[in-house]
């Protein structure tokens, strides 16, 4: 059975809807699906539509836009007619008979998990119990989904680690964490785009930008994508680096 969906109103100038509360790649597809058919709907007053993992804001301008009637079209986009869902059908996506489209290759992440680059590797492998090696083996095992953007510009909430390299925040977060920075928490992982603040085990860092105004399209990463990361050596790090 599909989770149920939950509209309501924050403030006078935004709607939240809900789904299940927890990290999972269905119920995230149905909050990237509701936001992407919002924007397609080109409604008007609607500022912003943000993704997350199982939610979606809708941010609007209250002197343009009837919240009736946005809750309507919401609605509709999650095609059902109120605001709690509990039919079992998909609820957004292909007709029935129609496939699904294929997804998209994983966008491939070039990290350095030697030395300095990895201030927090060991930490990692010793909550495993297991070697650093294997630690960066079982990270660039996976294919991780991005769930959602947030925090800085770019910053890439993924999942899920293997529950061997699932290592908690540190107790006392960084005062500054270098952009490049892959970092983990629990079974996310995640890039810091920009130098910040920050509280994740860093186990590597990456010469990619996520996040670049220089680029016609800023973000390298959007909720829904396929990351894959593969180790590199520090010289390999310098030459991309420089690369743009």
């Amino acid at each position: 059975m599909k989770p149920d969906c939950h509209i309501v109103t924050a403030g006078d100038a935004a709607l939240i809807v809900t789904f299940a509360d927890r990290i999972d790649p269905v119920i995230n597809g149905m909050a990237i699906a509701l936001a992407e058919a919002v924007q397609a709907a080109g409604i008007a007053g609607v500022r912003d539509v943000v993704p997350t993992y199982r939610s979606v804001a809708i941010h609007f301008d209250p002197l343009r836009t009837n919240v009736d009637a946005l809750v309507e079209r919401v609605e509709a986009c999650t095609g059902d007619g109120s605001p709690y869902r509990t039919e079992t059908r998909p609820p957004y996506g292909p007709p029935h008979g129609e496939p699904s489209p294929a997804p998209a290759e994983p966008i491939r992440v070039p990290v350095c998990y030697s030395g300095e680059f990895g201030p927090d590797l060991a930490n990692v492998a010793a909550f495993g119990g297991i070697t650093e090696a294997e630690t960066v083996r079982l990270h660039t095992s996976r294919t991780y989904r991005v769930f959602m953007l947030g925090f800085s510009p770019g910053f890439t909430y993924m999942g899920s680690v293997d529950g061997r390299i699932a290592a908690p925040r540190l107790p006392t977060p960084r005062v500054r964490v270098p952009a490049g920075s892959v970092g983990i928490a629990g079974e996310q992982t995640g890039i810091y785009p920009a130098p910040t603040p920050g509280g994740w085990q860093i186990v590597g860092r990456t010469p990619l930008r996520p996040f670049d105004l220089e680029r016609p399209e800023p973000f390298l990463f959007k909720p829904g994508d396929a990351v894959q990361f593969y180790a590199i050596e520090p010289s390999e790090y310098v030459r991309l680096q420089n690369v743009r």
